[in-house]
């Protein structure tokens, strides 16, 4: 029987992981396990994870925090390597839809498992479109007729915010960075599969998940707080990576993308102006010599 394990992590803000996990366990005619990676928190988060007490729940602790991108890459790793056969993942501030993962593997029987990933609908908290979890569609509508009629249109890149993988593709092209910390360990992670291993992945229509962030914004650098401009040190590095491994036009996409960045801080920025200018261009430096290695996970074994 092949076995499905959704991988959530987690870093102090318990109450959302518990609605995320309860609405895991309840999932409507698909049944998967449930690992929570807990990235060291200090809100009693182990201790609610393991009051529910649920047969199909577990547990691991990090014990330090490594970040989004170190948590999924430790998650995924962990699934792999128990033996199931597919992973699919997401944030604690996560909520699914009860019938969210059998759309899914509806979309997953109708392919024949010939895809590198799936993507859930990302609403936000009053039903529209969260904007933070935009995926980049592949191809033009009208070459998708047939994929329309089933509720599913290709895609490039996406969020980890519900994100369906068969074990077969994590094996082929490793795990996500975990040296990416925080920002952008998704897109490089996608990326790698859709445009560099050319490997088709979908956005399918009816599954639908609930991103319960606080704000409906994307990230723009120009107009965040104060208190969250240092987080960009690790965007723009980041980005550097992932758009060199695509080759000059990647790098030259890079560029325009910081340009950008660079105009609408000298536009926008209403404070600290001078402070998110040099965190965008000592980023953009730090990530020429920015060289993480892809690690891959041990053959699974069969519980």
């Amino acid at each position: 029987m092949e076995r499905i394990a959704a991988v959530v992590v987690t870093y102090n803000r318990k109450e959302l992981l518990l609605q995320c996990v309860q609405a895991l366990l309840n999932q409507q005619d698909a049944v998967c396990d449930v690992l929570v990676v807990d990235n060291a928190s200090t809100d009693g988060t182990q201790q609610a994870v393991q009051q529910l007490g649920h047969s199909r729940l577990y547990y691991q602790n990090t014990q330090s925090n490594l970040g989004g991108a170190g948590g999924f890459h430790f998650g995924m790793k962990w699934a792999v390597e128990q033996g199931y056969d597919y992973v699919w993942i997401m944030d604690d501030d996560c909520l699914p839809a009860p019938t969210a993962l059998n759309e899914l593997w509806q979309a997953h029987q109708t392919l024949k498992g010939g895809y590198g990933f799936l993507s859930s609908v990302v609403l936000w908290k009053d039903g529209k479109e969260c904007r933070m979890n935009r995926q980049k569609i592949k191809k033009s509508y009208y070459e998708q007729i047939e994929l329309l009629s089933r509720g599913m249109v290709q895609i490039e890149q996406a969020t980890f915010v519900s994100l369906f993988f068969p074990a077969k593709v994590i094996q082929a092209v490793g795990l996500p960075l975990k040296e990416y910390f925080i920002w952008g360990d998704d897109i490089e992670y996608t990326r790698r599969i859709s445009v560099r291993n050319g490997m088709p992945c979908y956005l399918v229509g009816k599954s639908i998940v609930t991103h319960l962030m606080e704000h409906n914004t994307g990230s723009n650098l120009a107009t965040d707080v104060p208190g969250r401009i240092d987080r960009y040190r690790y965007a723009f590095r980041n980005e550097n990576f992932t758009y060199r491994q695509e080759g000059l036009r990647g790098i030259v996409y890079y560029l325009a993308r910081c340009g950008l960045n660079f105009v609408r801080v000298v536009a926008q920025a209403k404070s600290h102006r001078c402070k998110r200018i040099w965190v965008l261009i000592s980023s953009m430096v730090k990530g020429c010599f920015f060289h993480p290695a892809v690690e891959y996970p041990a053959s699974g074994t069969e519980q």
